[in-house]
């Protein structure tokens, strides 16, 4: 297991090593720089070339990126353009929303998800198969900000339930915060809650006709104990490596949610850097959610491994 793990950290570390050149060229290819959000239009050549230099946009391209490579390694992300502050102090604030948002909708996917799975592998009644599978496909089907309109309209506005949006912090009111988190992260998590339950359902199907089980049953093993000690454990590994890949569907997800539901977190943040042409957040942004996504992904190899020794071998 640890030689598995030693082989696949290098191959994390060459993806974050290209993106991080991706995603430093991808800002500077656009029309328009900080320069010209500072200055303003009606700027006059001076000060645009002060301000060139005092954010040290005049020198090479490659010294740039060499600077601010330096400044990743260091844990120095650099200052923002726009917002005076350092980059660790903006991220940090906007981080604590996405983190607490992401990992609930997470938590729904999995515990929703997982019951729609083992309901449509394990269940041959279509009174079950039929509307479960129903709901399956409807959450597959709508977007998020179709989603997120319904949900506010139906818990918020109709019943008044939930509160409509805003981020309200666990150590303020627990209970107000508890409800302000439940709608967005229900709507972030619908469309992995339906990919879930699907790659779920259709592998404990798979499972369900191998020979152990025929043999269980004849054995006359409950089928509560079958399905949980011996079905859904076999069917898990080829779900892992889907559940990850959805942890970074749900940071792209995030922006369209926060957006909705007033959340200030990474989505939002980095959309009004991208529009005020703020080179360091931008940068610093889009590298956090692909070292994310790395991660995340890395940690889902290793536990599919974990979990399925002939992933181990193969490798």
């Amino acid at each position: 297991m640890i030689r598995y793990a030693l082989r696949r950290v290098p191959s994390a570390i060459l993806v974050l090593l290209v993106a991080s050149v991706v995603v430093f060229a991808v800002p500077r290819l656009t029309q328009g720089d900080a320069v010209t959000a500072l200055a303003g239009p009606d700027a006059t050549e001076e000060t645009r070339t002060a301000i060139r230099q005092g954010l040290g946009l005049d020198q090479n391209v490659v010294l740039q990126y060499v600077h601010w490579l330096r400044g990743l390694v260091t844990g120095d992300l650099g200052t923002s353009y726009i917002r005076k502050v350092p980059a660790v102090e903006a991220i940090g604030t906007a981080l604590t929303q996405t983190i607490t948002l992401t990992c609930a909708a997470l938590l729904l996917a999995v515990v929703l998800g997982a019951l729609g799975g083992v309901l449509l592998g394990t269940s041959r009644r279509p009174l079950v198969t039929r509307p479960v599978g129903a709901l399956v496909s409807l959450s597959f089907a709508l977007p998020p900000y179709v989603t997120g309109v319904l949900l506010v309209l139906a818990l918020a506005v109709t019943v008044r339930l939930l509160p409509a949006g805003g981020y309200v912090g666990f150590g303020d009111d627990a209970g107000l915060a508890f409800r302000s988190l439940l709608m967005p992260a229900l709507c972030l998590a619908l469309p992995a809650v339906a990919v879930f339950a699907r790659f779920l359902g259709a592998s404990i199907r798979q499972v369900m006709d191998e020979d152990f089980v025929r043999t269980g049953v004849a054995k006359g093993l409950p089928r509560r104990r079958l399905v949980s000690a011996h079905i859904v454990p076999n069917a898990l590994p080829p779900v892992l490596a889907v559940l990850g890949i959805q942890v970074g569907q749900m940071l792209g997800g995030a922006i369209v949610v926060e957006a909705i539901f007033a959340w200030h977190g990474i989505g939002d943040l980095l959309v009004n850097s991208v529009l005020n042409r703020d080179y360091v957040l931008v940068q610093d942004l889009l590298l956090l959610t692909v070292a994310v996504f790395v991660v995340v992904q890395t940690l889902t190899d290793l536990a599919h491994a974990a979990v399925d020794p002939r992933v181990r071998l193969e490798a």
